[in-house]
């Protein structure tokens, strides 16, 4: 790029890196315009068409970016959760697969950002799969995120939901524990957690999670709600 460019470029970034993606896109536009090779500005513009709303357009840009650059990862993934908002899976899961041997040539060595934004859209397809009652393929969606990356209790959490709904409630209970470790605070873990064990008829647990879960965040409905129907029972 030349000088002028070079400075367009750099304010362009700077602004799209500001979360200024309307005062970016011109600028953007514009060194893609004088220089359509780059593809960086591509996957930019990309992510900018996704924003709008502008699926079909924002999988244009990541298709030319990944043209100019097969291994530009970042590209390839913004583009597979762009094929999935268009509702064009088998589109999605093949770049998933190309992202992720590009990424991962050799065992143990997925770049980290890759490992993220894989475990994440797996998170996202197994919440699709479980608000549908499509439990087996839930547990196979977040059982894919937790190979990529374990550190999530979100996942775990929702994993362990997945599980107890087909009946595996021991399963289930590893994951809300794993949940708790990962993360103490998060509130959820501890109320499926309980509300496991009072489906176990283990009544004393399920209370015990409940009320630790309650002085945690004393704002968590959930828990309020489950312990004032045990008293309720219990009267």
């Amino acid at each position: 790029m030349d000088e002028h460019l070079t400075e367009l470029y750099e304010e362009a970034k700077r602004l799209f890196d500001e979360g200024k993606y309307h005062e970016a896109e011109p600028l953007l536009k514009e060194v893609h315009q004088n220089n359509p090779s780059y593809a960086d500005v591509l996957n930019r513009l990309g992510i900018i068409a996704n924003l709008k709303g502008e699926m079909r357009k924002a999988a244009e840009y990541f298709e030319e970016a990944l043209s100019i650059n097969p291994k530009y990862t970042e590209a390839a993934l913004n583009l597979a959760i762009t094929y999935n908002d268009l509702g064009e899976f088998k589109k999605a899961q093949d770049v998933f697969s190309l992202a992720a041997q590009v990424a991962h040539p050799e065992p143990g060595m997925l770049d980290p950002f890759a490992a993220g934004k894989l475990a994440n859209e797996h998170y996202r397809i197994g919440n699709i799969y479980l608000d549908f009652g499509m439990y087996e393929e839930a547990i196979d969606e977040y059982r894919k995120a937790l190979r990529l990356s374990s550190g999530f209790p979100d996942v775990h959490t929702k994993l362990g939901i997945a599980l107890r709904n087909v009946g595996r409630f021991e399963d289930a209970i590893i994951h809300f524990n794993a949940a708790k470790e990962i993360n103490p605070g998060y509130g959820q873990a501890w109320v499926q957690l309980g509300l496991t064990y009072y489906m176990k008829g283990l009544t004393g647990l399920a209370i015990e999670e409940w009320e630790t879960a309650l002085r945690k965040n004393p704002d968590l409905r959930d828990a309020r709600n489950y312990l004032q129907i045990i008293r309720k029972e219990e009267q």
